[in-house]
């Protein structure tokens, strides 16, 4: 009687402990999205067309360049790595999948025990060999007592609580933000072999500038010696022009070397060794569109890579936590065997050796829960940093459209204006040659009409690259050039 009383109570407080370690933390309250404005700015269309919406072969109207980031998205490493992510978030997939199955192990196993001859089983198998009922096959060998097994065993946890699809929601959802993370680094490829496309196509025309000023400048040097020679001129005037030309030169050498560290890193992009780059019509002859259409702000949220990747990882993030919070709830496992089993190898081919077995049992955690609660917090902070982050991504795809939307109307406008000031600083320089052959100029205002316009045709070749760079930019920030990742996995 005392000991009924004794196990129901014990049952009843195995039954307290359990409920206790079932106690499920708290749901974290659901976060509000951040809004996107209406549009980019007051002065954008709001036509929900996007430039972005065009493939890059489309979208670059230079030959050479489609050719050239062809080249790129075939050789980079940086795709054929985003390449190896995908395949190694699959595999996570695959193993979060294959979690809600039973896992079923093939098992070859052989061992002895020696039992005491004061334990249960060392009597009992003394007393069984000495039954009337056992034959001689039945006897259990003694001091030491083999064990044979061949057979299947398994595990199975039953997934109540959805512990384990959570796991496998989360990995999917770190597979599509992989295949996004591909997305991102085409896009980012894209635009960056078009930057440095068009660099290369700037510092040719400053290099072109400079050797026709150099050219020119050596003529002005001729002629001031000839001069210094009758006696129309200074040592000073000589010294002046030399310095003029020496500095033209310099600069020259300078843009020659910045050309092969352009070159050299656009062969890096293009998964080869430095080599020369085939370049296509003057950057002052190619095109730039009249006007260039952004589309809507939401728009963002479907073409960016970034945005959508931030976006699946949020989903991964509450996927865990889900998870995390399934881990107080007690787990059901199964774990059944079947095969032969037998004391003797030369019975364990028998029929009569199939052994075969089931065992269920549920377990929660009772005492030390750190780990699972610690698992919990982790998986909460990370959740609601990947929240501040599809924010940051938001703020930053809108930033990155709107200064390059407004950029490219401003320097535009900048261009022409240097454009004009360009062709007058050209007349002037005329104007100083003709009056310095006539004695009415001196030769700094030579010089100095010489250094200005210079410095305004390289200036205006800057402001036509930073143009194209624009377009480029924007083209990226709006979500365009992935699609070759897409088409080609």
């Amino acid at each position: 009687m005392l000991y009924l009383m004794l196990s129901q109570r014990l049952y009843f407080l195995l039954s307290l402990l359990l409920l206790a370690g079932c106690k499920v933390a708290e749901p974290t309250p659901p976060r509000a999205a951040a809004v996107l404005p209406a549009q980019y700015g007051p002065a954008a269309a709001a036509d929900s067309a996007s430039v972005a919406e065009r493939p890059w072969r489309e979208f670059f109207a230079d030959a050479r360049l489609v050719s050239l980031i062809d080249t790129a998205l075939q050789n980079n490493l940086d795709v054929r790595m985003a390449v190896q992510r995908i395949e190694q978030a699959r595999a996570s997939v695959v193993a979060a999948r294959g979690a809600l199955f039973p896992t079923v192990s093939g098992v070859t196993a052989a061992g002895f025990d020696r039992w005491g001859k004061y334990t249960l089983n060392g009597v009992g198998n003394y007393d069984t060999n000495l039954s009337p009922n056992i034959r001689g096959d039945q006897r259990i060998p003694n001091p030491a007592t083999p064990d044979y097994f061949l057979g299947l065993r398994s595990t199975w946890e039953i997934d109540l609580w959805g512990r384990l699809r959570q796991r496998r929601q989360a990995a999917y959802a770190r597979l599509l933000a992989t295949e996004q993370g591909r997305y991102l680094v085409t896009t980012s490829l894209v635009a960056q072999v078009a930057s440095l496309y068009y660099e290369l196509l700037a510092l040719d025309s400053e290099l072109d500038v400079l050797v026709r000023n150099a050219r020119l400048q050596e003529r002005a040097l001729e002629i001031v010696q000839v001069q210094k020679t009758g006696g129309r001129a200074t040592e000073l005037a000589v010294q002046q022009f030399t310095a003029q030309m020496l500095r033209t030169q310099s600069l020259e050498q300078q843009v020659r070397q910045r050309i092969v560290r352009a070159e050299n890193e656009l062969n890096q992009l293009l998964g080869r060794y430095p080599q020369r780059v085939v370049r296509g019509a003057p950057i002052r002859q190619q095109a730039l569109p009249d006007s260039v259409a952004a589309g809507v702000p939401t728009r963002l949220l479907l073409r960016r890579p970034d945005i959508r990747q931030a976006e699946l990882e949020l989903t991964a993030t509450r996927a865990d936590v889900a998870a995390a919070r399934a881990a107080f709830l007690p787990s059901l496992t199964i774990t059944p065997y079947v095969g032969l089993n037998a004391y003797r190898t030369s019975l364990l081919f028998q029929p009569q050796s199939v052994a075969f077995g089931l065992l269920a049992g549920l377990a929660a955690p009772v005492f030390n829960r750190s780990q699972i609660k610690a698992d919990y917090q982790r998986a909460t902070a990370t959740e609601r940093e990947a929240v501040f982050a599809y924010q940051k991504a938001l703020q930053t795809g809108f930033r990155e459209v709107h200064t390059n939307l407004s950029g490219l109307a401003y320097f535009r406008r900048a261009y022409a204006f240097k454009q004009q000031e360009v062709a007058s600083l050209n007349r002037a320089v005329e104007a100083s040659n003709s009056l310095y052959v006539a004695n009415r100029a001196t030769y700094l205002e030579v010089i100095t009409a010489q250094r200005n316009v210079l410095d305004a045709e390289l200036e205006a070749t800057q402001l036509r690259k930073e143009q194209f760079q624009l377009l480029i930019e924007l083209y990226r920030a709006l979500g365009g050039g992935w699609e070759a990742a897409a088409t080609n996995p």
